[in-house]
């Protein structure tokens, strides 16, 4: 039907019809002014001015005198139409009926689409179709689902931090734009950039029980609370997509840097207002961890790792390292016969300060708990770290949690 309607627009069908004898019958558009009959004793003639005289009428040849066109009807019936001369006009399709098909199709599909896609949903969740994130709990959290690429695995077959602390940081910045906060695109609210304003973590906290491998689908929700007069508290819950299982929590602290002078401020009270419609009201979904982090130095580090640099590639809209990127070179330090028998369990990071693109670091970690020659056989391992510039002024501070891998997470390296 969709065919037939599609062709009949481009090309139109006479709206005659047949009768159960299979005589036509008259057309409803038939015009029959200026046309005198002629009577014949088989029926009647109709004269059809200027037309051409068909060649042949039962199988002889006729020619017939001037552009006279004789149609024979029967005795019941008459057909005749005047046709209007041929113009530009009234040779054009009739596109309302191509216009009708094509919202046939659609709405064919729509349904199609709809009976494959009627799985229940939860009535608090609006779905977003394109996987792009949605907002669920009354518009305070957010959430969105991640796959787990190949790219994003280590050596031993599961998701690095790197990628678990890179998908924190999309679902942040989504959630304030989803929110119709993100004034400058990279999570300044609209007050924030007026004001020169930009948020910066100080504190950040993860727990990961468990960690994603290749092809798993992993569900992430975070939401703002009040922290203190002048700070944020963003938190993170982290599932399987498929099971439900939790596999990561994290909390951190957010406050306001001058993006000009680089010093901490005070939160506006416009930027104050702009975000405080979107706090919880809930506790951290992590206890703080309140022990003071050990300062290191070359002489109480166990290993030390210089002349780290930034990549351009390393650094954010805003001109300094992204905040991922210190993880890495924390563990540039870190033992690797302890990173190949372990999995990093929990982390507890301080932001001191920001590097740029013409910094050189060092990384220093000192390892406790355990003998430094028996790191590939001890159950937990406890790290202290510290990410500092070239002239030791420190830029994070951090503690880390390892515990050992089980057989099958464990990759064989010589293979």
């Amino acid at each position: 039907m969709v065919a037939t309607s599609a062709t009949s627009s481009f090309f139109p069908l006479p709206s005659s019809s047949l009768d159960p004898n299979g005589k036509t019958n008259k057309l409803t558009s038939t015009n029959f002014s200026g046309l005198n009959p002629i009577p014949n004793s088989s029926g009647r003639l109709k004269v059809k001015p200027n037309a051409q005289a068909p060649s042949k009428i039962n199988g002889n040849n006729v020619s017939l005198p001037g552009s006279v066109h004789i149609v024979k009807t029967d005795n019941n019936h008459d057909l005749s139409q005047q046709h209007a001369p041929r113009t530009f006009i009234n040779q054009l399709p009739d596109w309302s009926m191509l216009l009708a098909a094509i919202t046939t199709v659609f709405l064919a599909a729509e349904k199609q689409w709809m009976i494959l896609d009627s799985k229940p949903r939860r009535s608090d969740m609006i779905m977003d179709p394109f996987g792009l994130g949605r907002i669920v709990q009354d518009g305070l959290v957010y959430r969105q689902n991640f796959d787990i690429r190949s790219y994003e695995i280590g050596a031993d077959r599961s998701a690095s931090i790197e990628t678990v602390m890179n998908h924190l940081q999309e679902t942040a910045l989504n959630h304030v734009k989803s929110a119709g906060l993100l004034g400058d695109g990279f999570g300044s609210t609209p007050e924030m950039v007026k004001k020169k304003l930009i948020w910066v973590v100080t504190r950040m906290q993860v727990v990961v029980d468990k960690y994603p491998t290749w092809g798993d689908v992993v569900e992430v929700d975070t939401w703002v609370s009040k922290s203190g007069k002048n700070g944020m508290r963003r938190d993170w819950l982290v599932r399987d997509c498929n099971t439900g299982e939790i596999l990561t929590r994290a909390s951190s602290v957010w406050v306001m840097m001058n993006k000009v002078t680089r010093r901490l401020s005070k939160l506006p009270e416009e930027v104050r207002g702009e975000i405080e419609p979107y706090f919880v009201n809930s506790d951290p979904i992590l206890a703080e961890d309140s022990r003071k982090l050990t300062k290191l130095d070359e002489k109480t580090a166990d290993y030390v790792r210089s002349g780290l640099t930034p990549r351009w590639s390393d650094l954010d809209v805003n001109q300094h390292v992204n905040n991922v990127k210190y993880i890495g070179w924390i563990l540039e330090s870190a033992p690797v016969e302890m990173m190949e028998k372990h999995k990093l369990k929990s982390m507890t990071l301080e932001y001191r300060r920001e590097c740029g693109r013409d910094s050189v670091l060092q990384s220093l970690t000192a390892v406790s708990g355990c003998d430094v020659g028996s790191l590939g056989t001890a159950g937990e391992v406890e790290c202290q770290h510290l990410l500092r510039l070239q002239d030791g002024a420190e830029v994070v501070k951090g503690r880390t949690v390892w515990s050992s891998k089980t057989p099958s997470t464990t990759w064989d390296t010589t293979s």
